[in-house]
């Protein structure tokens, strides 16, 4: 045999070699067990399977289980493990805020009648529910709206200190940054609408706000301006102190058509 052949030959089982021990390889890799995937630990969340609007009582319908993940399941959600019988516990309460489809149902959201009126049962602790008469000019128009914030603003007429002079104009606000409960009977926004004309709202006051508007009633007239709903978590003092008059601040007064700047003293 020549050199030549001997060597394609050699050349040829090397070859043969290589492949063989690669499709080996390939076969072992094949059989090894694939590696465990990590669970993901997962509850039973009670959601809302509808919407659930603001005063809405609620109903076994309205109510399903949801599987969630236990690191995102928040400790105030109610869960099957804990209180399997949540949902029947949970019927008949009503909305004191709206759920959307899908949100974890949460207690503090909702109360329990007990025989009580709506409006009754909505009302945090220590406040009060008052109406008053608007119309569609002091109202901004219908645009405002149950679970929106405005500040009422009393205008009155005052006689003028000179003897036949004209009579001026003043305005204030006297209660800023209030929450409304109600327009006419209406304690929440209706599909589709954007606006609500009535002819009454019914505003959440503390008590001495309650008698700062039954005053305010009898002194002139009430108008109601809405508020951004930036202004939902507003603090409290700052809303008081948006209600407190500023030394040097500037009252615009209209006189036979005629505007004028006063300024006011402390």
């Amino acid at each position: 045999m020549k050199t030549a052949q001997i060597a394609v030959l050699s050349i040829a089982l090397g070859a043969g070699g290589i492949a063989a021990w690669l499709a080996r390889g390939t076969d072992d890799t094949a059989k090894m067990p694939a590696q465990p995937v990590a669970q993901l630990q997962t509850v039973e969340v009670l959601v809302a399977k509808n919407e659930i609007g603001l005063g809405q009582s609620v109903k076994s319908d309205d109510l399903q289980w949801q599987t969630w993940p236990s690191a995102a399941a928040s400790g105030s959600f109610i869960k099957r493990g804990d209180r399997p019988d949540a949902n029947k516990q949970i019927t008949g309460m009503i909305a004191r805020a709206p759920f959307i489809a899908g949100e974890p149902i949460r207690e503090p959201k909702l109360v329990r009648a007990d025989g009580s009126g709506f409006m009754a049962a909505i009302l945090p602790t220590g406040m009060r529910a008052i109406s008053t008469e608007i119309s569609a000019e002091t109202g901004a128009g219908g645009f405002i709206l149950p679970n929106d914030r405005v500040d009422v603003i009393l205008t009155r007429r005052e006689k003028s200190a000179d003897k036949g002079g004209p009579d001026i104009i003043n305005s204030e606000i006297i209660l800023p940054n209030v929450r409304v409960l109600a327009i006419d009977q209406a304690p929440k926004e209706k599909e589709g609408q954007n606006a609500l004309v009535g002819r009454t709202v019914t505003l959440e006051l503390k008590p001495e706000q309650a008698e700062t508007l039954a005053r305010a009633r009898q002194a002139g007239t009430l108008s109601l301006a809405l508020r951004s709903i930036a202004d939902l978590n507003m603090a409290e003092n700052n809303a008081e102190e948006e209600a407190a008059p500023k030394k040097g601040a500037s009252i615009n007064v209209v006189r036979y058509g005629v505007q004028s700047s006063t300024t006011t003293q402390k």
